[in-house]
């Protein structure tokens, strides 16, 4: 399989996950769409490996693998279909090879929000500062805010701990400050983690429906 051909068959598993975002996308520049899935796909990758599963064992040893893919990046290697995409853009890899650790210690909340929020700081800040250079946006996000938008995100992963959708978890991440600020496509996907964490607590599953998700990935784009 191509390089090309490997990175189309990447992107196309990500995206039925996430189907809602082939609506969405419509309220980005097309010019950045492609470079869009990438990231979200790469947040994707790093979030999975922290979070997903029952047992943590698989998620530490991928996260591993992802810092030494980043530091290859930031060299000018790469092993990852999503390299492709991504590698040559002039961000700091480095810097968010760096942070892939914070979340090996946060596979779940610690403590009080302020304590968890904290733990995702370093994470936070990687991705709000690679996200605002990748996407050319001047006044980006705030790592508190970045911070916020992961943590409402977690939610995602509570059916497959067997987290009770009616228990007080999800309730408690709506409550999080809505991410106002940074990248159009940051500020679009966060919106749509709200929404199906909604259904979530609701009792229905994702997707989200196209009108739904249309009038959400509108709204959030206008800011």
């Amino acid at each position: 399989m191509s390089d090309a051909a490997a990175l189309a068959a990447f992107l196309e598993k990500w995206r039925a996950r996430w189907p809602e975002w082939g609506i969405a996308e419509a309220f980005l520049p097309s010019a950045q769409r492609p470079l869009a899935q990438a990231w979200l796909a790469l947040r994707a990758e790093l979030l999975d490996a922290a979070w997903g599963g029952s047992d943590p064992t698989p998620g530490a040893a991928k996260l591993g693998w992802w810092e030494e893919e980043l530091c290859g990046w930031a060299r000018g290697a790469r092993r990852h279909p999503l390299g492709l995409a991504l590698q040559k853009q002039p961000l700091d890899w480095a810097a968010l090879a760096a942070a892939v650790p914070a979340l090996r210690l946060r596979r779940a909340p610690e403590g009080d929000r302020a304590t968890t929020l904290e733990g995702l700081a370093p994470l936070a800040a990687a991705l709000a500062s690679l996200s605002a250079r990748l996407f050319d946006v001047e006044d980006g996000a705030s790592a508190e805010a970045m911070a916020e938008a992961l943590l409402a995100e977690w939610g995602l992963w509570l059916p497959q701990r067997g987290v009770p959708a009616d228990g007080t978890a999800i309730p408690d991440l709506l409550a999080l400050p809505a991410l106002r600020a940074g990248a159009r496509a940051e500020r679009i996907h966060a919106a749509l983690v709200r929404a199906r964490l909604r259904r979530i607590a609701a009792g229905r599953g994702p997707p989200i429906p196209a009108p739904t998700a249309l009038l959400i990935a509108w709204r959030a784009a206008r800011g």
